[in-house]
């Protein structure tokens, strides 16, 4: 086998796409190398000897003849430019109508040497008469006597002796005189021959040179994504990582001793289509008169402290050191770990003892590359398991805890120290010699660390309380302003108890609340999902308790002027206002107090003065209704006078009110608006 070639590899030639068909025979090239792709495609190699002008024929489902056409490079065996020749894509009657003899339409033979019209033919009839000339015309003749019968048709051909004809029916044989109109004839019979099977498409790929010499060309095309499963085993003193690949022939080739690549990566991968004729649509124009222009048309975690996974707290004796290749001797390439037996006792190690021959595994550019160690056949259409990796890790055995989540999970927090990335997929985990449960794994790098869970924790009970409270860390006052900084505090305490024969590793996962910082525990393993992961330790038999805390800063504003002396009051007694503050919020109670005072002793005389207007109106109208010379009219009009020497005295006092008013009020809003604490 040659040595593994890089994926993708700079083409030594380039493709050109060629109009020309080699006329040489089709040499088969045989499918050396496939590399399969995570993100749904295949790269294919070919390589073999050829010899001479080399034509080789490769067919395609047609839906891949794009990828094929976008991809295809030949590395080796073409001395001069080699090409690819392919029946266009159209419309089988536009195609067939391109061919000097007609054939779209499945035309009968009578249309057919109609539609040949002037074309010179040889025709052999049922006699062994040879007729030869140039097609005249093809008419029906219907004999007099019979008026009912259809007819028989005839062809009438221009020959040296002049205009003969020869009835349809008669004809044995004939062929186009002139070479190249046969040749057509043949070509536009070969492409309605292929249009029946529209599901395969062959591209003729012509390697010119001389001599015996070897060809390497390649593609890639779509083909089923290659699937990973795992296999770990947490019995022994070692924990054990076994990887197997599923692939699937799908292809209409049979893979005889290739070497089989399976890549893991994202690469971006589209369709484009390149196989069908592709025509722009052009305006009609008339014509340009005096120079008239022309027409313009479950994941991993970041942060926190990661703890490497504890394997010596498992394990009588720290885990061998990681083993990306085993040198022990393979089984086939199929063989699967020995089936588990009830009686059988227990031995921890036994996948290690099953270690295979794990793929040589390499960097591919941004992606990662396994080759396996040993060529593959594979059938058409037939699927296969194949062993990937196999070598120690770290793993620890823990209990996972999610909030408001139910009972704790069984898992493993699993650090890959293969050397390798390991493709996302199915673990089946073992654990004391027997199955232990199922599990899923996301893309794992190399040196990170994931967890995994395979069933349920019987053994640990877990009680759940959360609680909150409001602090004042500190007041300010700033021209008028009264600021609070409060801090809300929301606490979780989680109590586990493990009532197993054997201490147990909790990883508690905690919803981290937005816009909080974490107070309690002062530290994390990871973040991941939103959510913070603690570890915590619980000794056989005992209860421990998680006290989560998370504070979320608060702040409220307040206006003071607009405030009144209740309120002020009010704030001017909570405790969690500093005494300097409540203070200074005491006098401004006071002065504010004073003002309001003010105001309402100039309400109170607005509102008496207010009432004697009123009373005069009453009185006038009386006055008015008796006369001022009785005697009742003479007392209507004392009180007028009265009532007008009191409102006099009252604007005096309302006036002096006003201005005591307005000096309380500066004096309140001068202090308060400069008040800074």
């Amino acid at each position: 086998m040659t040595a593994t070639r890089s994926i993708p590899k700079l083409p030594a030639i380039f493709l050109c796409i060629a109009a020309s068909v080699s006329a040489s025979d089709p040499q088969p090239v045989p499918v050396s190398r496939v590399a399969l792709f995570s993100s749904g495609v295949g790269y294919f190699e070919h390589s073999g000897a050829v010899s001479g002008d080399a034509d080789v024929e490769l067919a395609f489902r047609t839906e891949d003849v794009n990828d094929a056409l976008k991809s295809l490079v030949v590395y080796e065996g073409a001395v001069g430019a080699p090409s690819v020749s392919y029946p266009s894509k159209t419309d089988l009657d536009r195609a067939l109508k391109a061919f000097s003899v007609d054939l779209s339409g499945a035309p009968s033979v009578a249309e057919l040497l109609a539609r040949a019209r002037g074309a010179a033919v040889d025709i052999r009839t049922a006699g062994n008469v040879v007729l030869s000339g140039r097609v005249l015309s093809v008419e029906t003749r219907r004999i007099p006597e019979d008026g009912q019968a259809p007819g028989r048709v005839f062809i009438a051909l221009l020959s040296s002796d002049g205009v003969v004809s020869a009835a349809l029916d008669d004809i044995d044989s004939f062929k186009f005189a002139d070479a190249a109109m046969d040749a057509d004839f043949r070509r536009a019979l070969d492409l309605a021959a292929r249009a029946r099977d529209t599901t395969k498409t062959s591209l003729s790929l012509a390697l010119p040179g001389s001599g015996s010499r070897e060809a390497v060309f390649g593609y890639v095309v779509a083909a089923p994504v290659w699937k990973t499963s795992y296999r770990l085993d947490l019995s022994g003193k070692s924990p054990f990582l076994q990887g197997w690949a599923i692939v699937d022939n799908a292809t209409d080739r049979d893979w005889a001793d290739v070497e089989l690549s399976l890549v893991s990566g994202r690469p971006v991968s589209f369709i484009q289509d390149l196989y069908a004729p592709v025509r722009v649509a052009r305006p009609v124009v008339p014509l340009s008169i005096a120079g008239s222009a022309a027409p313009r048309s479950y994941s991993g975690g970041v942060g926190g402290a990661p703890e490497e996974p504890a394997a010596e707290a498992l394990y009588d004796e720290a885990p061998a050191a990681p083993r990306a290749m085993m040198e022990r001797s393979a089984p086939s390439a199929l063989s699967a770990p020995a089936p588990l037996r009830k009686a059988a006792p227990v031995r921890p190690d036994r996948l290690a003892e099953s270690a295979f021959a794990a793929s040589a595994a390499r960097t591919a550019g941004d992606q990662f590359e396994y080759t396996l160690p040993a060529p593959v056949t594979l059938e058409r259409g037939r699927s296969a398991l194949l062993p990937l990796l196999s070598g120690a890790v770290r793993a620890e055995k823990v209990s996972v805890y999610t909030a408001g989540q139910g009972a704790p999970a069984l898992g493993a927090r699993l650090a890959n120290t293969t050397g390798m990335k390991l493709p996302a997929g199915p673990i089946t985990v073992f654990d004391g010699g027997t199955y232990a449960g199922d599990a899923l794994i996301d893309f794992l790098s190399p040196g990170d660390t994931r967890l995994i869970a395979f069933g349920e924790d019987l053994d640990l009970r877990v009680d759940e309380s959360a609680s909150s409270s409001l602090d004042t860390i500190a007041v300010s006052v700033s021209k008028g302003v009264l600021t609070f900084s409060r801090r809300r505090n929301l606490s979780k305490s989680y109590i586990f108890k493990n009532v197993s024969g054997r201490g147990k590793k909790v990883i508690v996962e905690h919803p981290q609340s937005s816009g909080a910082e974490l107070f309690k525990p002062e530290s994390f393993v990871e973040k991941a999902d939103g959510r913070y992961r603690f570890s915590l330790d619980v000794p056989s038999g005992a209860e421990r308790t998680l006290e989560v805390v998370e504070r979320t800063p608060l702040s409220e504003t307040v206006s003071l002027l607009p405030l009144g002396s209740d309120a002020f009051l009010r704030y001017s007694s909570t405790k969690d206002i500093p005494e300097a503050v409540r203070t200074a919020l005491a006098k401004a109670a006071e002065l504010r107090r004073a003002a309001e005072n003010a105001d309402r002793i100039s309400r109170e005389l607005t509102a008496k003065r207010g009432q004697i207007v009123s009373d005069q109106a009453r009185v006038r109208a009386n006055l008015q209704a008796i006369g001022r010379e009785t005697a009742d009219g003479k007392k209507y009009l004392k009180r007028l006078l009265d009532a007008e020497s009191e409102i006099d005295a009252l604007d005096a006092r309302l006036e002096a009110a006003g201005k005591s008013a307005q000096a309380a009020h500066e004096e309140y809003e001068r202090y308060v608006g400069a008040l800074t604490l």
